[in-house]
């Protein structure tokens, strides 16, 4: 399964997610939003700080999002790579694991 499916098949989840309990997932994407949009730190520093700690829970669609989402915000693949060797000092062999998934990830939605 492509990272594109993947995106699409999180996508989906979500939606039917939010048919089932959409008081809770608005709420979610309120703060989401706010989190995102306030404070210091811009939104890319935020959307890596999101993509480390999606490598160090292992939660591959996550990984997609935020990998999507920074792409979206202009990372370079260096920039990546900054934050998945912080990831795997921080969280170890599982963590490359995840780590490597993550620039696959970047790798086919930049090709």
């Amino acid at each position: 399964m492509t990272w594109k499916d993947k995106l699409g098949e999180t996508r989906n989840g979500l939606r039917t997610l939010n048919g089932a309990i959409s008081n809770t997932t608005q709420a979610f994407n309120a703060m989401g939003k706010t989190v995102k949009e306030g404070g210091t730190l811009d939104f890319k520093t935020k959307e890596f700080i999101a993509l480390g700690i999606s490598i160090a829970v292992r939660c591959e669609p996550c990984i997609s999002l935020h990998v999507e989402a920074l792409i979206k915000a202009g990372a370079t693949r260096e920039e990546l790579g900054d934050v998945l060797a912080m990831s795997i000092q921080m969280g170890g062999g599982p963590a490359m694991m995840y780590a490597a998934k993550a620039l696959e990830c970047y790798d086919e939605l930049t090709a």
